[in-house]
C-alpha cells in the first residue's frame, strides 16, 4: 500500500522549519567564523569577524582613526578590523608590509582611484603595470632636477607671498584663509614645474579648482568599498551633492588644462627629449588619454596633501610666537643656500608632516603567500588585507612623546624609530612619487614666507584643526584661518 507522504512533507516545509532551519544555518555559520576562521586569533571586536559594514560606517563619518586607535589601547598593536582586514599600528611591521622585495600588493580598492578609466601611478596594482610610467616620469623627481627648476618655483613663491602681504594688509583684523592660499601655491609649484605652465591659482583669489579639490577628498569617504559598490554609492552620493555645478565648473577647468598641456606637449616635446613630466609620458608610449589622465591625478595629489601641510605649518607658528622667533633667527641669520641645511627649519617643516596626516587612515595590502611574522606580533595569514596609517604611527607616544603638541625640537636629534614612523607619503617603493618636491617645495616655501616676515603679529581663530577622518583628510570647515 502507498504511503501519502504529502502531509509529511508539508509540515517539513512549515514557516516554523524553514525558520528553524535557517536560524540553525546561520548560527552554525557564526560559531565557524567564531572560532575556525583563519584570523580567529587576532583580536578585535566581535563585529569585525562577521562584517565590513560596520568600519565603512566609520568611515563614511569620518571617525574611523580615532575607533581604531582605541581598539589598538584595548587589544595590541595588531587589530582585526574586518572579515578579512587587519590594522597594525607597530612600526616594526613597516618594512615587510611596504617596503623588503618591494612590499606587498596593493589591495584592489586603490582601482577606486582610476581617473577617467585609467588606472594612475598611485592606483596601479600591478608593478609591472606601474613600472613603466613611474620610469618615465622619475628623472623628474630627482634632487638634482628639482634643484635645476627652482628659478621658476621661486617665481610662485614671490606671488604667495605678496598674495599673503597684500590679504594682511586689506583683512582689517578680519580672518584670513590660509588653507585656500597654500593650495593654490602648491597648485602652482606643481604645474610650473612638473607641466611647463602655471596654472596661476595665487592670482584668482578663492582657487577655482576648490570645489574639485574637495570633490576628490569627499571620495575618500568610499575608498575601502569593493569597487562595484563604490562606483554606485559615488554616484549617488554626486546626484544628491548641493554644489554639484561648482563641482562640475571646477573639474571642468582642471580637465581642461590637463588637456591644453598634454596637447602641447604633443606638438612641442615631439622630436627633442622631453622636459615635462607629461611629455616623458607620451615618449614612453602612453596614449595621450592616459596622460591627461595622470596629469589629473598629480594635480589633485600634489594640491591636497602639501597645500593642507603649508597650512598648518602656518597656523603653528601663529599659535607658537616664541617658535615663530626662533626659526625666523635660524633663517634670517643663515648663510645656508639650500632651506633643508636648517636644523629648526626642518623640525618645523616635519613636525606640520606629522601633524597634518593628509592620508590618516591605513594603506592597505595583501598579505602573501606564506603569511606575515613580526617578530612579537601574531602571524597574519595569506590573502588577509593589511595596513598601517599615519594616525596611529604619528600619535604613537612611544616614539613621539606628547604626540598631539607642535615640538620642532624634538627633530633635531631624532629616534630611529622616529623616522622608521615618519609615514607622510607612506614608505617603500610604493609611496608617494613625488616626495622629493613636495619635500623641497615645503621647505622652500616655509623658508621665503617666514624670511618674508609677513606672519609676524598674526594670531588663530580657532584653538585646533580637526580633521575628517577620510582617506584623504577632510579639514573640518574646510577653512584654516589666522588674524593680524
Amino acid at each position: 500500500m502507498a504511503v501519502d507522504t504529502s502531509n509529511y512533507i508539508q509540515g517539513l516545509a512549515s514557516p516554523l522549519h524553514v525558520s528553524a532551519a535557517i536560524t540553525v544555518a546561520l548560527l552554525t555559520a557564526f560559531l565557524w567564523r567564531l572560532y575556525n576562521d583563519p584570523l580567529s586569533h587576532i583580536p578585535g571586536p566581535l563585529v569585525a569577524r562577521f562584517t565590513p559594514i560596520w568600519l565603512w560606517w566609520l568611515t563614511w563619518t569620518g571617525v574611523e582613526c580615532r575607533v581604531i586607535d582605541r581598539l589598538h589601547k584595548k587589544y595590541g598593536p595588531v587589530v582585526r578590523i574586518a572579515p578579512n582586514e587587519v590594522d597594525v599600528s607597530d612600526g616594526a611591521a613597516l618594512n615587510l608590509i611596504y617596503i623588503k622585495n618591494g612590499g606587498y600588493m596593493k589591495s584592489p580598492i586603490y582601482r577606486n582611484y582610476d581617473v577617467n578609466g585609467f588606472e594612475t601611478i598611485f592606483s596601479a596594482l600591478n608593478p609591472a603595470h606601474r613600472a613603466p610610467r613611474a620610469k618615465a616620469v622619475a628623472p623628474m623627481f630627482a634632487h638634482q632636477r628639482i634643484a635645476k627648476g627652482k628659478p621658476d618655483v621661486d617665481k610662485v613663491l614671490d606671488s604667495f607671498v605678496a598674495e599673503m602681504q597684500r590679504r594682511k594688509s586689506e583683512a582689517n583684523g578680519a580672518p584670513v584663509d590660509i588653507l585656500n592660499l597654500s593650495r593654490a601655491l602648491a597648485l602652482d609649484t606643481v604645474t610650473v614645474y612638473l607641466f611647463g605652465e602655471c596654472f596661476n591659482g595665487i592670482s584668482n583669489g578663492r582657487l577655482r579648482v576648490t570645489e574639485f579639490i574637495n570633490n576628490f577628498v569627499a571620495g575618500g569617504r568610499f575608498f575601502y568599498l569593493p569597487g562595484w559598490f563604490y562606483d554606485f554609492v559615488d554616484e549617488w552620493s554626486a546626484k544628491l551633492d548641493n554644489k554639484k555645478p561648482l563641482v562640475a565648473q571646477s573639474t571642468d577647468m582642471i580637465q581642461e588644462y590637463a588637456t591644453r598641456v598634454v596637447d602641447r606637449s604633443v606638438v612641442e616635446e615631439k622630436d627633442m627629449e622631453p622636459e615635462t613630466f607629461q611629455g616623458r609620458l607620451l615618449a614612453a608610449g602612453i596614449s595621450r588619454e592616459e596622460a591627461i589622465a595622470q596629469v589629473v591625478d598629480v594635480m589633485f595629489a600634489g594640491t591636497d596633501a602639501a597645500g593642507t601641510t603649508m597650512a598648518i605649518l602656518c597656523w603653528n607658528l601663529a599659535q607658537h610666537p616664541e617658535k615663530y622667533d626662533r626659526v625666523y633667527k635660524e633663517v634670517i641669520e643663515s648663510t645656508e643656500l639650500d632651506a633643508q641645511s636648517l636644523p629648526y627649519l626642518t623640525g618645523v617643516v616635519k613636525e606640520s608632516l606629522r601633524l597634518s596626516m593628509a592620508n590618516p587612515t591605513r594603506f592597505p595590502r595583501i598579505v602573501p603567500p606564506g603569511g606575515m611574522q613580526v617578530p612579537g606580533l601574531p602571524k597574519i595569514p595569506a590573502g588577509t588585507s593589511v595596513g598601517a596609517g599615519a594616525f596611529m604611527l604619528h600619535h604613537n607616544p612611544e616614539v613621539f612623546p606628547s604626540p598631539r603638541q607642535f615640538m620642532p625640537e624634538r627633530w633635531l636629534n631624532p629616534s630611529q624609530e622616529m623616522l622608521r614612523d615618519s609615514f607622510y607619503f607612506g614608505a617603500g617603493s610604493r609611496q608617494c612619487i613625488a616626495r622629493n618636491l613636495a619635500s623641497a617645495g615645503l621647505w622652500w616655501a616655509a623658508e621665503a614666507f617666514i624670511r618674508s616676515d609677513v606672519l609676524r603679529g598674526a594670531t588663530i581663530v580657532r584653538d585646533k584643526i580637526e580633521i575628517v577622518e577620510w582617506f584623504n583628510a577632510k579639514i573640518v570647515g574646510e577653512k584654516i584661518e589666522v588674524h593680524w
